[in-house]
């Protein structure tokens, strides 16, 4: 058994070693496939010790999705500052892709697996914009509809929204999932980002902007 953690700082380290590892197992084997015994041994803990951290597998499984939506959603916060409303539809966009690239194992299972996680458990608020990226987009989108950015034929838009996340989720889902498969012969990344996003906004913004 693993020497007893005193300080509110160790038992920190150790939930994030047991998450760390839980998402990664998740990721590769399915969450149905891992059981609490293997994620104890992946971190060096008897079962019992793990259970001082986390009551059972569903527990790992909601901190998980709770860290790593914070973790997106904190990282996009500065972004919302940015007085001009088009430049802030970008960097909304590239934000949200660099943290696809730059974390592809909790992209996956945030937004690449079928929904695993129970929202009415979260310790995360829906709508409150420190906590939820979703509802970032959302307000710049709503605030460059408001302002009559999009074309007029546009009237709706939570649409708008959903289209631009699909757009850029696309091109990362494809780079996580196959972007060592030889059968394409893939263009840089972040070519492929720049054009989807640039495309998306010539075909949804008015002309003039």
């Amino acid at each position: 058994m693993p020497p007893r953690h005193k300080t509110q700082e160790q038992r920190q380290e150790t939930r994030k070693a047991i998450i760390d590892a839980a998402r990664v197992m998740f990721i590769e084997r399915g969450v149905n496939a891992v059981t609490m015994r293997e994620i104890a041994k992946k971190v060096g803990y008897s079962p019992t010790a793990l259970y001082l951290h986390f009551a059972d597998k569903d527990a790992i499984l909601q901190a998980i999705c709770d860290t790593d939506f914070l973790i997106l959603a904190t990282g996009m916060q500065a972004i919302l500052r940015e007085p001009d409303l088009i430049k802030r539809l970008n960097l909304l966009a590239y934000g949200y892709s660099q943290f696809a690239l730059s974390h592809p194992n909790h992209y996956r299972l945030m937004f690449m697996t079928p929904r695993v996680c129970d929202p009415e458990a979260s310790s995360l608020q829906k709508e409150n914009h420190e906590q939820d990226a979703y509802a970032q987009l959302k307000l710049v989108v709503k605030e460059a509809f408001d302002a009559g950015c999009f074309r007029p034929e546009l009237s709706d838009a939570e649409l708008i929204a959903q289209t631009l996340w699909a757009g850029i989720h696309g091109v990362c889902s494809l780079q996580i999932a196959l972007a060592n498969d030889a059968w394409v012969n893939w263009r840089d990344i972040e070519q492929r980002l720049q054009l989807m996003q640039e495309s998306l906004l010539r075909g949804l913004l008015k002309q003039n902007h």
